[in-house]
């Protein structure tokens, strides 16, 4: 008798089991033979046959009865959630195929975080589409949490995030831009009047902060843990314009991206040809204050992918284009001073 080693049976059952990875997938996602059998155009007997020969092959049952439908053993979620991997890959590696035939009437799978909807994404898309005008773009917005996870499981391409995840082997990354952060305050607060603040100043204050998972969370968190105190978190919110909508209230004061011309920006002098230095805090959005913080605090963004991987023409190429674009992102930028990650 030929000894096989458990290598050798693993790549064997896994050979026999490659031409079912969609009956099980659909299975997975549907929790009923009937409806898989819809979604694959079989007959709902063949996929019953094939799911019984699955379960021979194995040698556990991979579904049980459950009411009108069936539900996964544990072994049978198992295989599932591989084959639902496997076809996710395969999708992709059909995709590149298709579009490595045709760069120029490719797609791409775009994350970024809420803000960056205002200036960066739109400026990048529109002078990308000049040069490109078949590719196409599916765009993703999230938590700076949900857009990495989404694109460490190959759901989207390319990410806009900030800060940038230095460090993380798995990521690849390019930073475009810093941008000033200073602190949101109602007009009224004892603090709107101030040149600067420091963040150790802020204890005792009410915080409105994004949510958990979000990079500004992370930053005013880590802000106050260095200063030494607990932040007290009035409100949390999803979109940092809802959280300068809650300080504009009166209901408390946040860290935010500044959107103030006169912040971030260098001295001027009056020369004559325009306004002279701004000296009092003004409003830069109705009813909210950006007082600049001390010492200064910026925050990189830029564009991320999975190191290693190689991705679809269309997709290289808007990366290229996003970090070769001179940034004309308004008030509160400047050039990035982090360097960007190997790809």
């Amino acid at each position: 008798m030929t000894y096989e080693s458990p290598e050798a049976a693993d790549d064997r059952l896994a050979a026999r089991l490659a031409p079912a990875l969609a009956l099980l997938a659909a299975v997975g996602e549907t929790g009923h033979v009937t409806r898989a059998a819809e979604q694959l155009g079989i007959p709902q007997p063949t996929a019953s046959r094939r799911l019984a020969a699955l379960s021979d092959l194995v040698g556990a049952p991979l579904v049980l009865p459950s009411g009108r439908g069936i539900r996964l053993t544990r072994t049978g979620r198992t295989l599932a959630a591989a084959s639902g991997r496997a076809l996710g890959a395969l999708a992709t590696a059909a995709r590149e195929v298709r579009e490595e035939i045709d760069p120029a009437s490719g797609r791409v799978v775009l994350g970024f975080l809420h803000l960056l909807g205002r200036t960066l994404v739109p400026s990048l898309i529109r002078r990308f589409r000049e040069r490109n005008p078949g590719v196409r773009f599916s765009l993703a917005q999230g938590s700076r949490q949900d857009m990495l996870r989404a694109l460490r499981e190959g759901d989207i391409d390319l990410v806009f995030v900030a800060p940038m995840p230095l460090g993380d082997p798995d990521l690849a990354g390019r930073p475009l831009a810093d941008q000033e952060l200073v602190l949101a305050v109602p007009p009224g607060h004892r603090l709107a009047g101030r040149a600067r603040v420091r963040v150790a100043e802020l204890e005792g204050e009410e915080l409105v902060t994004l949510e958990h998972g979000y990079g500004l969370r992370q930053i005013t968190d880590d802000l106050c843990a260095a200063a030494g105190f607990e932040p007290r978190i009035a409100f949390e919110g999803q979109e940092s314009e809802t959280v300068r909508g809650l300080v504009a209230a009166g209901l408390g004061v946040a860290v935010l991206p500044s959107t103030d011309p006169g912040l971030g920006a260098p001295p001027r002098t009056d020369t004559g040809l325009g306004a002279p230095p701004r000296t009092d805090p003004t409003p830069a959005v109705a009813g909210v204050v950006e007082v600049p913080l001390s010492p200064p605090l910026f925050r990189t963004i830029g564009v991320c992918w999975v190191a290693g991987e190689r991705l679809t023409p269309a997709a290289r190429a808007f990366r290229d284009h996003a970090c070769a674009a001179p940034l004309d992102l308004g008030p509160g930028f400047r050039p990035p001073t982090v360097p960007g990650t190997p790809d």
